[in-house]
C-alpha cells in the first residue's frame, strides 16, 4: 500500500471537519436541496432559454410551490414542507430586478420547464434511473402545463401534481397505476382495476356508455376499448402515488391500504411495499419528526434568479509536476482547443497561473471574434517553473480577483481549475471559495494531486475530472470539452462527435471515420494534435469526396496543433480522416471534432455520462450511465460503450445496456447502464462514452416509461360520465435518418479506495434479477427475466433457485420456507439473455407451504421469486415478486367485483324506469287512438 493510501482517510476527515465548523449556510451551497427543522430549502427550478418570456409563468410556479408545500405537509403528518425555493429565468429574458446567480446552473436543477412535449404531450414526469428508494434526476414541466387550467380536470390541481412528482425524484417511489394493465385478476378470483387503494370505486365503461362488466371480457382478457372511469365523489384518502387528481386523496399508501396485487410499478420495484414504507424509510424521515400543534408552516419563500454576463477564468498550474509525462503540452492544447471552440461567443475570460504563488495572464476579455480568441490563447503559459510546490488557494484567490473586476463580486463566475499539485492546505481557502459565488470545474493531473481537490467541486456544484499521464489519452480534451455554460441552450453549446488518440508507429497511420448527422454540422471542427515537433500528414475527406489537407488546417506548432473549421454547415454522413506518422519514432496522434445544432427547429442528439457516486471502497461496485436522447425523446437501441481510465492500468472498455435488467432499472428509458468492478488500482479513474446510432435500426422512443402523474379521461359525477378532453398526443414526423449518429461525452472521474494487492477472491454475487413476470398459459406458468451475470451483470450464473407459494407474505417474508422449483434443466445463460421457464404449478400448490398466521389458502394465484447462483455459491439479492393467476375452469368466470355489483344495480334500476316508461307512453299512445 502506498503512503497515499494511507494518508488519504485522515486527510478526507480533516477535510469534513472543516467542513462542519463552517457556517451551516455555507455548508449547504451546491449541495442541491437540503432538509433543516422540516423545511426543504434550496429546490431550483429552471426555465429553459427556449421558452418565451411570460410573468404569468413564473406566477403560477409559484402557486403550484406553494399549495404543493402544504399538501405535502398533511400528506407527510406534518413532517415536511418546502420552505425556500429559487426560480432560475432564462438570460434572454428582460431583466426585471432579478437576484443574480452564485452556483446555480440549469443543468443542476431538480425542476425543469421546457416548451419541447414528450411522447405523452403535457404529462409531468419524472426521470427515475435508479431503483427503490433513490432520488430521480429531474421533474419536468411543460409551460403549456402549467398556464393551461383546462388541464387540471385531467391531471388535478397543480400543487397535487407537484407531490406526486416530487415523491418520484425525492423518495424513489413509484407510480401505482398501469396504463398495459389496467385491470388483472386477485386471488379471489375476482376482476380488479391496478389501483391504490382497492376503496377507489367507479363502474366499467365501454365504446357507447356504461357496460356490465363481463362485456369487458373475451375469453378472460379484457376488451379493447373499455375503461374504468371512478366515481369524483370518493370516501378512500389514498393514494398520491395513483390518482391525486381526486379531492379525497390526501395520503399515500400505507401498510394497511397498500394493493399488493396490482401490477404496477410500486409493486415491481420496491418488492411489493408501500409508498409510504419507502417514504418513512428515506433520510428526510430518519432525521424529521413531526412538528407539534395544528398550525400549518409558513408559505414558501421564492428567489428569483438570473445568470448575468458569462464570465470564466482558467486556473493552471504550472509548477515543476507539469514537466512530467507531457502534462504542460496537454494542457496548452486542451486549453487552445476550450478558448478556440468550446467556450461561447460574448463569454468575460481570464487567465491565471499558479505555483506558490498565483499570477494574473490575462485580464477579463470580452471574446467577440477569432481574434479575440487568439489573442487570450497567446497569453497561455508557454514553461513551467522550477518551483515543485503549488498553492492552490493562492492560484484560486488570483482568479477570484480577476472576476470580481467585472461586477466586484464573482457571483455566477467559473473556474476552470487545472493541477498536478499535492496541496495539503488547500483547506485554508474552503470558506473564500464557498462564499465565493464561483463555480469550480476541476480537473486533476497524475496521482499525486490532492485528495480533496474534488470537494471543491462538490461543494459548489462543480464538474470533476481526472487526466491519466498517458501519451495517448485525450482525457484532457475531452473535459474542456464537456464545461458547458450550463444555460440549458443545447442549440448554443458544443457537442462532441470524435475523441480517438492512438500511439502510432512510425509510417503508420491512424484512419477512421466520423459522422456528421443532420442535427449537427454549424461550425464542425477538427482539431488534430501530436506529440513531437512536426505535424504528421492529414487527410480528411467530405461525403461527397473533397478533401482537406494540411494546408487547409490552422497550424500552431508552438502547441502542436492543427484546426479545421468546416465553412457553413458541414455536409452529412460519413467523413474519412488518415493521419500518417512521418516521424522515425511512436507518437500519439489524437483527434477531436465538435460541432453545434444545425437547426433551432431540430434539437440534436446528445448524451450525458455520469456515475452514481464519486467514490467507492472496494467491493462495492461504480454504476455507470449514459443519458442518451433527442429533446426529451430517448433514443433506442444505441451502441454505447464506456471507457474506463484508471491511475496506473489499461483502459477497460464496457458496453451500457437500456434493457431493464441489471445496472438498468427501466428499459427503453434512454438511460444506458452497468455496473463496473473491475478494479485494478486505488485512486481515481477517468470515465468517458462513447455512442453511436446506426441508420438502420429505430431510434426514438414512441412510449416512454417514465414516472409520470395519471391524466384521468373522465369521472362519474352525479350518476353521469364526465369525459375530458383527450389527452394532448404530439405527433412527430420522424426525419428521415440516413447516416445515424456519433457522440462522445466525459463523465468526469471517481475514486475507489481499498482494492486488494495481489490475487482476490470472488466476492462479487450475480446482480438481482428486477424483471422477473409470470403469465398462465393454460395449465402452465411461463417465466421470464433477463439473465444476469457470474459477478454482478457480467459473465455467466451458475444456477437459479426458484420458489413459488399461494401466501405473498410467505414468499416476501420467508423466501428458503417457500415452496422450491424443480430447476435441474434450466442452465443460466449469459447476462443480458432474456431466460424463459415453465412448469406446472399443479406439482407444487399442493404441497406443503407454511402459511402466515391468520392468512388463509383461498387464494387463486400463485407467488413466484428468483434468485442466481455463481460458481462459488455467492447468491444474488431475492428478485421482484411475480405473480399470476392459477387454472380457472372453462365454465367458471371470474366474480364480479363489488364495483361492477353496484354498478349491476345501476343497470337494473336504469332498466326497470326505462320499462315503466316505455310502458307509459305505449299507454298512452293507445289511449289517443282509441279518442281518434
Amino acid at each position: 500500500m502506498t503512503q497515499r493510501d494511507n494518508v488519504g482517510p485522515l486527510g478526507s476527515l480533516k477535510f469534513v471537519t472543516l467542513l462542519v465548523a463552517l457556517i451551516p449556510e455555507l455548508l449547504f451551497l451546491g449541495a442541491g436541496v437540503q432538509l433543516q427543522d422540516n423545511g426543504y430549502d434550496g429546490l431550483l427550478i429552471a426555465i429553459n432559454p427556449q421558452v418565451p418570456e411570460n410573468q404569468n409563468l413564473i406566477s403560477n410556479i409559484k402557486e403550484m410551490i406553494t399549495e404543493a408545500s402544504f399538501y405535502l405537509f398533511n400528506a407527510t403528518k406534518r413532517r415536511v414542507f418546502f420552505r425556500n425555493t429559487k426560480i432560475l429565468i432564462p438570460a434572454t429574458w428582460r431583466a426585471n430586478n432579478y437576484s443574480k446567480v452564485k452556483q446555480e446552473l440549469y443543468e443542476k436543477a431538480n425542476v425543469i420547464v421546457t416548451d419541447w412535449y414528450g411522447a405523452h404531450g403535457d404529462d409531468p414526469y419524472t426521470l427515475q434511473y435508479r431503483g427503490c428508494g433513490k432520488e430521480g434526476k429531474y421533474i419536468h414541466f411543460t409551460s403549456n402545463f402549467l398556464q393551461n387550467d383546462d388541464l387540471i380536470a385531467g391531471y388535478g390541481p397543480r400543487g397535487r401534481v407537484f407531490v406526486h412528482e416530487w415523491a418520484h425524484l425525492r423518495w424513489g417511489v413509484f407510480d401505482e397505476y398501469n396504463d398495459e394493465k389496467p385491470f388483472y385478476i386477485n386471488g379471489q378470483n375476482q376482476i380488479k382495476v391496478t389501483r391504490c387503494s382497492s376503496d377507489i370505486t367507479g363502474i366499467f365503461v365501454c365504446e357507447k356508455g356504461p357496460c356490465p362488466q363481463e362485456n369487458c371480457i373475451i375469453s378472460k382478457l379484457f376488451k379493447e376499448g373499455c375503461m374504468f372511469i371512478y366515481n369524483s365523489t370518493q370516501n378512500a384518502t389514498a393514494s398520491i402515488m395513483f390518482m391525486q387528481s381526486l379531492s379525497s386523496v390526501v395520503e399515500f399508501c400505507n401498510a394497511s391500504t397498500h394493493n399488493q396485487e396490482a401490477p404496477n410499478l410500486q409493486n415491481q420495484m420496491c418488492s411489493l411495499r408501500s409508498a409510504w414504507d419507502v417514504i418513512t424509510d428515506s433520510a428526510d424521515f430518519n432525521h424529521s419528526f413531526p412538528i407539534n400543534g395544528t398550525e400549518l408552516p409558513p408559505p414558501p419563500v421564492f428567489s428569483l434568479i438570473q445568470a448575468g454576463d458569462k464570465v470564466v477564468c482558467l486556473v493552471l498550474d504550472v509548477s515543476s509536476k507539469m514537466a512530467e509525462a507531457d502534462r504542460l503540452l496537454r494542457l496548452q492544447q486542451a486549453a487552445e482547443f476550450y478558448l478556440m471552440q468550446i467556450v461561447e461567443i460574448h463569454t468575460f475570460m481570464g487567465i491565471v497561473s499558479f505555483n506558490s504563488k498565483g499570477e494574473i495572464r490575462a485580464r477579463l476579455h470580452q471574446i467577440n471574434s477569432d481574434d479575440d480568441r487568439k489573442l487570450l490563447v497567446s497569453h497561455l503559459p508557454m514553461t513551467v517553473s522550477a518551483e515543485a510546490e503549488t498553492s492552490i488557494c493562492s492560484g484560486l484567490k488570483k482568479g477570484f480577483e480577476v472576476v470580481e473586476k467585472l461586477n466586484g463580486k464573482a457571483y455566477g463566475s467559473v473556474m476552470i481549475l487545472v493541477t498536478s499539485g499535492d496541496d495539503e492546505h488547500i483547506g485554508n481557502c474552503l470558506l473564500t471559495v464557498l462564499s465565493s459565488g464561483s463555480t469550480i470545474h476541476s480537473i486533476a493531473l497524475g496521482s499525486s494531486v490532492v485528495e480533496n481537490l474534488e470537494e471543491l467541486s462538490h461543494r459548489t456544484g462543480g464538474l470533476k475530472f481526472f487526466v491519466p499521464d498517458k501519451s495517448n489519452s485525450n482525457s484532457m480534451t475531452d473535459a474542456f470539452s464537456r464545461i458547458s455554460s450550463g444555460t440549458g441552450d443545447i442549440f448554443q453549446q458544443r457537442i462532441q462527435l470524435e475523441s480517438t488518440s492512438e500511439n502510432v508507429k512510425p509510417h503508420h497511420q491512424l484512419k477512421n471515420t466520423v459522422t456528421v448527422d443532420n442535427s449537427v454540422g454549424n461550425d464542425t471542427t477538427f482539431l488534430v494534435t501530436w506529440q513531437t515537433s512536426g505535424p504528421p500528414e492529414i487527410e480528411l475527406s467530405d461525403p461527397n469526396g473533397r478533401k482537406y489537407y494540411a494546408n487547409n488546417f490552422t497550424t500552431n506548432p508552438a502547441l502542436q496543433t492543427a484546426r479545421l473549421c468546416v465553412p457553413g454547415t458541414a455536409e452529412p454522413g460519413l467523413w474519412t480522416y488518415t493521419l500518417n506518422n512521418t516521424h522515425h519514432s511512436l507518437q500519439a496522434l489524437k483527434v477531436t471534432v465538435t460541432s453545434r445544432a444545425s437547426s433551432s427547429a431540430m434539437p440534436p442528439a446528445t448524451v450525458e455520462a455520469f456515475v452514481e457516486r464519486d467514490s467507492t471502497h472496494f467491493p462495492h461496485p461504480v454504476m455507470i450511465y449514459a443519458n442518451v436522447r433527442k429533446g426529451l425523446y430517448p433514443i433506442l437501441n444505441a451502441t454505447v460503450t464506456a471507457i474506463i481510465e484508471p491511475e496506473a492500468a489499461d483502459p477497460v472498455a464496457l458496453d451500457l445496456f437500456d434493457n431493464g435488467a441489471g445496472a438498468d432499472i427501466i428499459k427503453n428509458d434512454g438511460i444506458y447502464s452497468r455496473y463496473f468492478f473491475s478494479f485494478a488500482v486505488n485512486g481515481r479513474y477517468s470515465l468517458k462514452v462513447h455512442v453511436s446510432h446506426s441508420p438502420s435500426v429505430s431510434g426514438l422512443a414512441y412510449s416512454i416509461p417514465w414516472s409520470r402523474a395519471m391524466y384521468v379521461p373522465g369521472y362519474i359525477a352525479n350518476g353521469n360520465i364526465q369525459m375530458n378532453g383527450p389527452r394532448k398526443s404530439v405527433g412527430r414526423s420522424e426525419e428521415e435518418q440516413k447516416w445515424g449518429f456519433s457522440r462522445i461525452s466525459s463523465g468526469g472521474s471517481f475514486s475507489v479506495l481499498g482494492v486488494p494487492a495481489g490475487p482476490r477472491p470472488d466476492v462479487f454475487p450475480p446482480c438481482k434479477i428486477t424483471d422477473l413476470h409470470a403469465v398462465k398459459v393454460e395449465e402452465k406458468i411461463n417465466l421470464s427475466w433477463t439473465a444476469p451475470g457470474e459477478d454482478y451483470d457480467h459473465g455467466q450464473a451458475n444456477s437459479y433457485e426458484i420458489r413459488i407459494s399461494q401466501s405473498l407474505r410467505n414468499i416476501q417474508d420467508d423466501f428458503n420456507n417457500a415452496i422450491l422449483v424443480n430447476t435441474s434443466k434450466l442452465n443460466p445463460q449469459q447476462a443480458g439473455t432474456k431466460e424463459v421457464f415453465t412448469f406446472s404449478p399443479k406439482l407444487f400448490t399442493n404441497g406443503p407451504d407454511h402459511q402466515p398466521d391468520g392468512e388463509t389458502r383461498e387464494s387463486h394465484r400463485i407467488y413466484v421469486a428468483i434468485r442466481a447462483i455463481d460458481k462459488n455459491s455467492l447468491k444474488s439479492a431475492v428478485s421482484n415478486i411475480a405473480q399470476a393467476s392459477l387454472f380457472i375452469p372453462p365454465n367458471s368466470a371470474p366474480i364480479l367485483a363489488r364495483d361492477n355489483l353496484i354498478l349491476k344495480g345501476v343497470l337494473t334500476a336504469v332498466g326497470l324506469i326505462g320499462i315503466i316508461c316505455l310502458t307509459i307512453v305505449v299507454t298512452h299512445f293507445v289511449y289517443s287512438s282509441r279518442l281518434e
